[in-house]
């Protein structure tokens, strides 16, 4: 010990000695303090393009965090689709809406990944809106503008549907406030308007977008992205005529066509075309998806350096824990290892498709275990089908949707997801149309657009008379199974209550049933830290909480 002692000595003495003789030199100890709330400017056109760039890894943070692997349940269950089985924690109080306080975890994240958009995109207008850019070429800098607005008025839009009114931030924070008030709901949606109008008007469109070592960068903002996100907009806000107008731009652009054919990795093997869009390696446009209007490229970390931030949990909290059953292996035509936290509930699995609709077929619905063990031990079961009893419908061997399938050889244990995001598609956008020509009370037109897509699904086509709200959040389910943010879809339309109870049915799993939702639900809390930091204004909590 005393030998250790002695050494720490000498070395805290040369350091002195080093630094003593340095400050002879140099005043290298006067510290220079720089305020984190006021970046440098950004003078050129790489600064400006690494910034932008940090928008869509900060993006991508809103689908794959994965802190709390229970993050994607809290957006399906406790809705019209799916029960909590196996709840990880942060999702609970999104089915016992009786513990939804304004200290909840979740909303929480959202309010601040939103806000942490907001600022940085500020700053990244703020600099193309001043002097300092004067050097590089107008357009180049208006769509530089119009790609940093895109992701604002995505932002603001993603706030005005979980809270409501919200405090408005249009100019970089330079020092702390703490006196923030929510703006008027109506207030919030002109800036969103503005905003992605301005990228509607601005941005590239799909074929024209950025070149990045001689392959084109697709999943870069493109115009109809925005097209796409004010159509949903114009339907939140109640303009539908505009929302309409806004489909029709991403449809008739000719940019865009559903997949009405196999193509792909796995075309020469059974399957169909909709499944073919949600296989790995089929995913992006070069890939041969002409669906995808925006699709959120992912890389394995261990293979791209900084290829995805976190580790996405979409496929283990939706595939089954099948591997659990004796003579069951975790295998690709399975979609890897899942651990089921939520289940589709009964209404979808046995109510919901029309006979022959391929959206419900075995290569997007598994249903059917076969076990698939080649060990010694499973010989004699090998290959036959594995019969359903007691709990294993819960969580073992349940019907599960397969378009978050992913399975990587070099790890089993199934911790990540290396999978591409299809954030907007095709198919969304005419469901949009759908929605916004019903609620102007053109029910022909309506069947219509929903009719080119249940013709892609070879399933029954439908007349006017079919066509309501209830119709087409239904055959959003369909259509849109574990890719839409499904409470946002009814906290929008304002149908989450009725349709939960309606439809969530009685989870098997006692302690997860469905209770305490209310119309307070349609907007999440705001976040009690949010307030109570926020001391020199009234940061107003939203009704009922």
């Amino acid at each position: 010990m005393q030998s250790v002692q002695n050494y720490l000595k000498a070395a805290v003495c040369g350091v002195l000695i080093l630094t003593t003789a340095a400050s002879c030199q140099k005043e290298f100890l006067d510290e220079e303090v720089l305020n984190n709330f006021a970046p440098e400017t950004l003078t050129d056109e790489a600064g400006l393009e690494a910034s932008l760039l940090g928008l869509y890894n900060h993006f991508s943070t809103l689908y794959t965090y994965s802190g709390p692997q229970g993050w994607p349940a809290v957006w399906q269950t406790g809705t019209d689709i799916a029960w909590s089985t196996q709840p990880q924690g942060i999702e609970i109080p999104f089915f016992n809406y009786n513990l939804l306080s304004s200290d909840n975890e979740a909303a929480g994240y959202t309010w601040n990944w939103a806000y942490v958009m907001i600022k940085n995109t500020n700053f990244i207008i703020a600099n193309l809106e001043s002097d300092a850019v004067a050097t590089l070429p107008e357009e180049r800098v208006t769509e530089l503008l119009a790609e940093a607005r895109f992701f604002r008025g995505h932002a603001y839009n993603t706030l005005a549907t979980a809270f409501g009114g919200v405090p408005l931030v249009t100019e970089p924070i330079t020092e702390p406030r703490t006196d923030f008030v929510r703006a008027p709901l109506e207030e919030v949606n002109a800036l969103i308007e503005s905003d992605l109008m301005y990228a509607a008007e601005n941005l590239p469109d799909i074929e024209n977008v950025t070149v990045v070592d001689n392959v084109r960068a697709t999943s870069r903002a493109n115009r109809h992205m925005a097209n796409h996100l004010l159509s949903e907009f114009f339907l939140r806000t109640g303009d539908n005529a505009a929302a309409e107008a806004q489909a029709d731009i991403v449809i008739n652009s000719g940019l865009f066509s559903l997949i009405t054919e196999r193509y792909g990795i796995q075309a020469s093997e059974p399957g169909t075309p909709f499944s073919d869009m949600f296989l790995y390696g089929n995913q992006r446009r070069r890939q041969g998806n002409t669906e995808g209007i925006w699709v959120l490229e992912a890389e394995n970390p261990r293979d791209v350096p900084g290829g995805q931030t976190n580790a996405p949990q979409q496929r283990r909290i939706w595939g089954a824990a099948y591997h659990q059953k004796d003579g069951m292996a975790i295998a690709d035509s399975l979609g890897g290892r899942g651990i089921a936290r939520i289940r589709l509930n009964n209404y979808v699995l046995y109510d919901l498709y029309p006979e022959g609709d391929i959206r419900n077929s075995r290569h997007s619905i598994h249903r059917q275990f076969y076990y698939n063990n080649p060990a010694e031990q499973y010989s004699d079961i090998y290959g036959e089908p594995v019969p359903y009893a007691g709990p294993d419908t819960i969580f073992i061997i349940p019907p599960y949707t397969l378009k978050w399938g992913h399975f990587d050889p070099l790890d089993l244990f199934g911790f990540g997801m290396w999978k591409d995001f299809i954030l907007m598609r095709l198919g969304e956008t005419y469901l949009f149309r759908a929605e916004a020509e019903f609620k102007q009370g053109k029910l022909e037109e309506a069947a219509e657009t929903i009719n080119i897509l249940r013709e892609r699904a070879e399933a029954p086509l439908v007349e006017a008379g079919d066509i309501d709200l209830d119709f087409i959040l239904d055959e959003r389910i369909r259509e849109l199974l574990a890719e839409e943010n499904r409470r946002f879809t009814l906290m929008r339309t304002g149908t989450l209550v009725d349709r939960a109870y309606r439809y969530f049915g009685d989870n098997p799993v006692e302690n997860y049933q469905l209770q305490g939702l209310t119309e307070t639900h349609l907007l999440l809390p705001i976040p009690q830290r949010e307030i109570d930091l926020n001391k020199d204004a009234e940061l107003k909590q939203n009704p009922g909480y």
